[in-house]
Formats: structure tokens, sequence, C-alpha cells
């Protein structure tokens, strides 16, 4: 059964040996050129995408817009993504042992933004790679790595993996 990732989690490759993705640092907070007039009335959040390379040669990144898609609420609803704001990867070499990081700004219901969904698809030396989805919230604090377990049991990601097994369970019975 597929698992989300929680937001601040790295998710490596198989298919790119070295290659790591991360969806961290989901806060609020306004963008650094202003607001966009079509997110009036909805409040803004930043989160950003790090691309890790800690394989033996360098990939070819492209992180652009259409390759994130942000959903608030339970609903899943969109998210405004303000793309005049935000900064992507647009074909870039990231060398072994270095990171690039996209920083993305969008904006939702200010009720919605305790129930945050990322998904990312990379394209890796021209090849799209599988999509990969993070879960989390703002005002949802990151787990660091070292963490325990236990320590996310009433975190969002938590609550997406029960309901997940649940799902799975009821499924087989």
């Amino acid at each position: 059964m597929y698992e989300p990732n929680v937001v601040g989690d790295w998710q490596e490759y198989d298919e790119h040996a070295g290659l790591r993705v991360r969806v961290h640092r989901l806060e609020a907070g306004e963008p650094p050129r202003g607001r966009d007039d079509a997110a009036e009335g909805l409040t803004y959040f930043s989160v950003r995408v790090t691309v890790e390379n800690r394989g033996s040669r360098p990939f070819g990144i492209h992180l652009e817009d259409g390759q994130i898609d942000v959903r608030v609420g339970p609903d899943g609803e969109s998210a405004f993504i303000d793309w005049r704001n935000s900064q992507f990867i647009e074909g870039f070499d990231v060398y072994p042992l270095r990171r690039a990081t996209a920083v993305i700004f969008a904006a939702g219901p200010e009720a919605s933004l305790s129930h945050v969904d990322v998904q990312v698809q990379l394209r890796v030396d021209e090849e799209w790679t599988g999509r990969r989805l993070w879960a989390g919230g703002i005002g949802l604090r990151e787990l660091s790595a070292g963490t325990p377990a236990g320590a996310c049991r009433e975190s969002l990601a938590h609550q997406v993996s029960v309901f997940l097994r649940e799902q799975a369970e009821e499924g087989t019975a």
C-alpha cells in the first residue's frame, strides 16, 4: 500500500541512483513581491521543494509550473499557486553532493490550511519520474531526523496513514 510522505521527509528515486527530493518548510507567510489580486480573501503560505544529489554523476533537473500540485482542506481542493512569486528549478544541473530548492507560494482558505497535500513530479534528464505526495498542514510541526516514530501520533500524516490502512483492511474483508 502506498502511503504519503510527511512534510519534511526525503523520498529517494530508485530509477535515479542517489537522487532524492523533499517537501519541507510549509509555513504561512506573504509573498515577497506582493499579493496577487486573484488571491483576494485567501491566506498565503509557502512550501519548499529540495532536490539533492547523493549520486556520482550530475542530473539535469526541471521542476516547473504544472509539475507541482497543491491541495488544501479535507476535500483536497486546489490551492491558488502564485506563479509570479514562486521560484522554480528550470533546467538546472545538480552535481553530486549539491542541492537545488524551489520555493512555491500558494494561497487557500485559512480554515483549510491544516490539511495541505503537495504532489511533485520531477523531470530528470528529460525523463519523467513517478509522482510523489507529501501530507502536512500549517501549524503542524515537521519531525526532524531521529525523532521517535511515536512523536507523530497526532499529526495529519499519521491520520492519513491510519485512514489508508483502514481502507485497505475494509477492501480485503
